[in-house]
C-alpha cells in the first residue's frame, strides 16, 4: 500500500475566464460546461494525491446557486476529502469573481469520486488521505458516510 498522504497535499485551483462561446441564449454559461470545469478539477486532485491516472466514477447532485455571466472569472478549488482502496472523494467548490469589482459568489459545490488506474487499467490503490484541520476531518468523516449512501443506491440500481 502506498504511503498516507497529508489532505493539503492534493489542494488544487484552476480558473478559466468565461467566454461568450461558453454562453447559452441568456448570455450565462452552459451548466454542462461548469460540470465539465468541475470534473477537471476534481481530477486535479485526485491525481496529485494518487500519482496515478484517474477516472471519474460518480458525481453526486450539483446544485446551481446563481447563474456564472460572461466575463467572469471561474473559479474552482478542490481536494481529497478521503481514500479508500482504489477510490477517492474529492470535493469542488465553485465561485465566480468579477474582475472588476473584485465580488465573488459561490456557484455550486460538488462531489466526484474518482478511481485510480494502474498499469494494467485497473483500479489500483491509492494512499490514505490524513485530515489535519477541523474542516479537513469534518469532510473526511461525511465522506465516510456519503460512500455508503452511494454503495447502498448502486447495490439498488442492479
Amino acid at each position: 500500500m502506498n504511503e498516507a498522504k497529508r489532505v493539503r497535499e492534493s489542494i488544487s485551483e484552476y480558473a478559466e475566464l468565461a467566454l461568450p462561446t461558453d454562453a447559452n441564449g441568456l448570455g450565462a454559461v452552459l451548466g454542462g460546461k461548469v460540470m465539465h470545469l468541475v470534473d477537471l478539477a476534481g481530477a486535479m486532485a485526485a491525481m496529485r494525491h494518487a500519482r496515478r491516472i484517474v477516472v471519474t466514477a460518480s458525481v453526486d447532485s450539483l446544485h446551481f446557486l446563481h447563474p456564472v455571466h460572461i466575463g467572469e472569472l471561474i473559479v474552482l478549488r478542490s481536494s481529497v476529502n478521503r481514500a479508500f482502496h482504489t477510490s477517492m472523494e474529492v470535493g469542488v467548490k465553485v465561485e465566480t469573481e468579477n474582475l472588476v469589482t473584485g465580488e465573488r459568489l459561490h456557484t455550486c459545490s460538488a462531489y466526484l469520486t474518482f478511481v485510480a488506474i494502474g498499469e494494467n487499467g485497473r483500479g489500483t490503490p491509492v494512499p490514505q488521505a490524513i485530515p489535519e484541520t477541523e474542516e479537513e476531518k469534518r469532510r473526511y468523516r461525511e465522506a465516510g458516510e456519503r460512500r455508503e449512501y452511494r454503495l447502498s443506491l448502486r447495490q439498488r440500481a442492479r
